[in-house]
């Protein structure tokens, strides 16, 4: 027998204040006598749901082994007894096929199915009338699953959690893996690589959940192309299905390989781990001769004050060097050298394999025209293009793009482009400031050495007003 889910009238003002009535909860449940009323009934009723307890109970997300094979395999005589006590179970297409019928009452079933926002407040209305609603969901309900959205969505104390095993801990312990330290991403239905970029280079092993799209063989890929080499890669399908598969490959294997819609990759440090680092000394860049000395990196990446999650650009970033030393900094951020020159950005992507700078991606474009599509950045750093035609224009673009609070920093070798940076910073009301950076280096001469003047560069530093930088920025 069901349980009662009282109606509450409302009087005629109430009803206009209510605005429209929800949809039926259960639209697609079975006619009966006990069925909720049609969605047209709802628009035009004068009635609504009111919880039958002063507290409902919290709907309650089961997580289930992944390794089980069937739904009976996974249930444990506790979390059958949850099972047997709901008046609603709302699961993925192949678990809600396995949910037995029970004797003497009515079971809702409602299929997990996207978008997720209607189906909450589908389920958030039957508990609020006195439904106990259970979700079934795969390994740990908070482990990029469903859990984390439903709490987020509905409140903690609307949600009630029981885990099992995530794919991660399955994954881990069939490597006998230690998975405290394991860095834990899904590339399941995402497009942003941000976060694979920054976590490649932190010496840890990483889990990644993939889908049809971002397959272990497009993973592998990604990072070599940006000299991410030190990785040994597990890679696991159909974990806990009799033909479950595991194949442990380097990533020049992986990428010649084809995968599955869903697995769990599993890479793992085999070789010591390369990172870009300040003061790369000159003789180790690929370059054409166009790049920033050492000696003025160092003083412009001082004024930038680059925190670990900022996005950092460098317009006419050369060979890179400064977005490869700004990438030590922002290394959890992301750092874009922007280059209209196909060879020298091809020289970028050398020097970023080099120094496995996963995190430096490179822009090739002429500015401002290629800003506009680019993330918004904290920082930005001009080491080129402010003498051409261009130049009023690119300064421009910058100033906009660049967040309220972030800085910016010029160099400057002519004194036309000081001037015409000098003028456009002030007009904003931007504090301004400005050095000449003149350094000088050991040369030979004959059995001794002399000091040898390098070009003065004008450095002009500004922050933009306005904003605040977060704590989070800083650290």
């Amino acid at each position: 027998m069901t349980r009662p889910f009282p109606l509450v009238p409302l009087s005629p003002q109430e009803a206009r204040s209510a605005g429209p009535a929800p949809e039926a909860p259960l639209a697609d449940a079975p006619d009966s006598e006990n069925d909720w009323p049609d969605r047209g009934q709802v628009r035009s009723s004068l009635f609504v749901f009111m919880p039958s307890t002063a507290r409902p109970e919290p709907i309650t997300v089961l997580g289930l082994d992944c390794t089980a094979q069937t739904l009976d395999d996974a249930l444990t005589p506790p979390l059958r007894r949850l099972l047997d006590d709901a008046d609603v179970v709302c699961a993925p297409g192949r678990l809600l096929e396995q949910v037995p019928e029970p004797t003497g009452r009515m079971l809702r079933r409602i299929p997990l199915t996207l978008p997720l926002e209607p189906l909450l407040q589908r389920l958030a209305n039957l508990r609020s009338a006195g439904a106990q609603v259970l979700v079934l969901s795969g390994g740990d309900p908070l482990f990029f699953g469903i859990g984390a959205t439903m709490t987020r969505q509905l409140g903690a104390e609307a949600v009630r959690v029981v885990p099992a095993a995530s794919s991660l801990q399955a994954a881990c312990a069939r490597l006998a893996l230690p998975w405290h330290k394991v860095i834990c991403l899904s590339l399941h239905g995402r497009d942003d690589l941000a976060p694979l970029n920054a976590a490649a280079g932190r010496g840890a092993p990483l889990c990644i959940l993939t889908d049809a799209r971002m397959t272990p063989d497009v993973i592998a890929r990604h990072l070599l192309d940006r000299g991410v080499d030190w990785f040994t890669a597990h890679v696991f399908e159909r974990m806990g299905a009799e033909d479950e598969s595991r194949l442990t490959l380097s990533l020049a294997e992986a990428v010649s390989a084809r995968f599955g819609p869903a697995c769990v990759l599993i890479l793992v440090p085999s070789a010591p781990v390369r990172r870009p680092r300040l003061g790369i000394d000159d003789a180790e860049l690929a370059t054409d001769g166009c790049f920033t000395r050492k000696p003025v990196r160092a003083a412009a990446l001082s004024l930038l004050a680059i925190g670990p999650r900022h996005a950092v650009w460098d317009i006419g970033a050369g060979s890179g060097a400064v977005a490869l030393e700004a990438a030590a900094l922002a290394h959890e951020g992301r750092v874009i050298a922007v280059e209209r020159d196909p060879g020298r950005a091809i020289g970028i992507q050398e020097n970023r394999r080099r120094f496995g700078a996963a995190t430096v991606e490179v822009c090739l474009g002429r500015a401002p025209d290629c800003l506009r599509d680019l993330p918004e950045p904290q920082r930005i750093f001009i080491g080129g293009g402010l003498s051409g035609a261009d130049g009023a224009a690119l300064l421009a673009a910058a100033c906009g793009r660049l967040t309220p609070g972030g800085r910016l920093v010029a160099s400057c070798v002519l004194l036309e482009s000081v001037q015409l940076c000098r003028e456009g910073l002030q007009k904003r009301g931007w504090p301004l400031e400005i050095m000449q950076i003149q350094a000088s280096e050991a040369r030979p001469l004959g059995r001794d050495a002399h000091l040898a003047a390098l070009n003065p560069v004008f450095l002009l530093a500004a922050r933009k007003p306005g904003g605040r930088e977060t704590q989070e920025a800083k650290e």
